[in-house]
């Protein structure tokens, strides 16, 4: 009896893959970069097998090609993660993420005294340190950590 391999995730003829995701982390990139309100056809996988990581997810968005500052999001909770910009089936482009100076609307202030968690205010915050990342609030000034993070 012979064993084909078969691919975890089908290709995509053009498009956008994130690989190296965080399993658990899938999710929240998703919200992110608004993959639940486009229309255009997303895969995506999870705890698939990764030699690096361990676990990972993977997500391929056809037909779409993000913007520096729209994937740069996901460098927050996917701080490894890869993006290989294909063009008729074959990677064209790779890219890495990396966290931009400033997060703006995308992440929740953790003190629950500082005003983005009591009136219509978009969050802002300055990126401190861009390796343990250390994120200070426009408003209230508190420093947040990954562990703190609310997306």
């Amino acid at each position: 009896m012979a064993f084909q391999k078969h691919l975890q995730v089908n290709a995509i003829k053009n498009g956008t893959v994130i690989d190296h995701i965080p399993a658990e982390s899938l999710f929240n990139v998703i919200l992110i970069l608004g993959l639940d309100k486009i229309s255009n056809q997303i895969t995506f996988g999870t705890n698939l097998e990764s030699g690096r990581y361990g676990k990972k997810a993977i997500i391929k968005v056809a037909d779409k090609f993000f913007e520096k500052d729209e994937i740069n999001k996901i460098s927050l909770i996917a701080p490894h993660a890869k993006l290989n910009i294909i063009r008729n089936y074959a990677v064209s482009e790779k890219k890495t993420v990396e966290i931009p100076d400033e997060i703006v609307g995308i992440v929740k202030c953790f003190n629950p005294k500082c005003i983005t968690n009591h009136e219509e205010i978009i969050s802002h915050f300055e990126v401190k340190n861009k390796q343990e990342v250390a994120l200070k609030c426009k408003y209230c000034e508190k420093i947040m950590t990954r562990k703190e993070l609310i997306i």
